[in-house]
């Protein structure tokens, strides 16, 4: 029984394309119409061709699949599995760490309805960070440039991070990346200049909201938790820093959910 190439995508649920593909690696060789250059394929190509769908649900490339089948020995296919399976590890990895992380953010999105505007004093976590940007500037040279692209492939395992100077103003304001103690070790981050590890210190700890869209953030936004430091006597050790948890669009207009962390004696 001769099958044309579209019966054969039909049967297994592959695109012709792939079939071409197949075929120009010399995976298939089907028999050609020299009249109207229709390709007929035999079972003895469609097993081939399972061969490629069973090894592709691994996770190989189709153009490794070419080559695997036709590769001369067991071990040599067996060499391949190995480094699949360090590869799948390597998977399993990432994906129990995205897990757990989805199921912190999650926690943390439950802090915008509990901590807003309130104010609670407890040690803050350690983490590293990396800062990038001064008011609407962002620090351009070659290694901050490099760390940058670092820094956002670590996505989602770190999160956007602020520092509130004493000055006033825009420039007030540091912006970058931060990433929990816990994630360093488990991504292997180096931590050298300009990257740099803040302690955990004592803190007025809260959630506030900026809901002013593109100029809503201003450190004006956390005074009444600066107003708790006095009434309690309390003096800022160092600046203010925090992190966005969240963006939505509220009644129309982009409102942003951070949390801060004032350290204080």
């Amino acid at each position: 029984m001769k099958y044309k190439i579209g019966e054969v995508a039909r049967i297994l649920g592959i695109s012709t394309d792939l079939l071409r593909y197949y075929e120009k690696k010399g995976v298939v060789t089907p028999e050609k119409n020299s009249n109207n250059d229709y390709r007929y394929y035999d079972s003895w190509d469609i097993n081939f061709l399972v061969d490629c769908l069973w090894f592709k649900n691994f996770g190989f490339s189709i153009e490794q699949i070419a080559d695997m089948v036709k590769i001369p020995s067991t071990h040599e296919l067996g060499e391949l599995f190995l480094d699949k399976e360090d590869e799948l590890r390597r998977t399993i990895k990432r994906c129990e760490l995205l897990l757990l992380r989805s199921e912190r953010y999650r926690r943390d999105l439950q802090k915008t309805v509990e901590l807003l505007y309130r104010c609670r004093v407890e040690d803050s976590p350690e983490f590293v960070r990396f800062m990038n940007r001064k008011g609407q500037e962002y620090f351009s040279t070659p290694q901050t440039e490099r760390l940058a692209r670092q820094w956002l492939a670590a996505m989602p395992f770190n999160r956007r991070c602020f520092e509130i100077s004493a000055q006033s103003g825009e420039d007030a304001c540091r912006w970058g990346f931060s990433l929990d103690m816990d994630y360093v070790r488990e991504l292997e981050f180096e931590i050298s200049e300009p990257i740099t590890a803040v302690p955990s210190r004592r803190s007025i700890h809260t959630v506030f909201k900026s809901a002013g869209g593109r100029d809503g953030f201003a450190p004006s936004l956390l005074d009444y938790a600066l107003d708790y430091a006095c009434e309690m006597g309390a003096q800022l050790t160092a600046p203010i820093h925090g992190v966005l948890l969240a963006s939505v669009m509220e009644e129309g207009k982009l409102t942003g959910y951070f949390e801060a962390w004032i350290p204080i004696e």
